[in-house]
């Protein structure tokens, strides 16, 4: 599957899976992520709880639910690989999503690099492969 082209002509919400050193699960409502490439996506993320918990407990998991009838959507199993506090680069990625994104201060804001481990549908009835 193209993320590329799937994000770009796909409108839905996104959740956000994470644990805590516990095991806890936390889920959150996020964006579309940004695409570096085919197994790599980015994620604007302040210092909160889903951003905390990748410190301890790098997967996490992603599910995006289409817009309109029906459920529709993608689920991707991550693995967090790095992040970076460029300002200038994540103000210039925010910018790609404007809607996404009320103009705030990106002082306190990380992007942060997951690789893709595994791409499937939203409704999925097989086993993993």
């Amino acid at each position: 599957m193209n993320l590329s082209d799937y994000f770009e002509k796909n409108d839905g919400t996104g959740i956000l899976a994470t644990c805590d050193p516990d095991h806890n699960v936390d889920q959150a409502v996020y964006s579309k992520p940004f695409i570096v490439d085919e197994t790599t996506v980015a994620f604007v993320m302040k210092e909160r709880l889903s951003h905390q918990n990748l410190k301890s407990h790098l997967m996490a998991s992603y599910l995006f639910l289409e817009e309109g009838p029906g459920y529709n959507g993608i689920r991707l199993s991550l693995t967090m690989q790095r992040q970076d506090k460029n300002r200038s680069l994540i103000e210039a990625l925010r910018k790609k999503q404007p809607c996404m994104y009320p103009k705030e201060d990106d002082s306190d804001k990380f992007l942060v690099f997951f690789k893709v481990n595994r791409i499937r549908p939203l409704t999925d009835d097989t086993s993993p492969e």
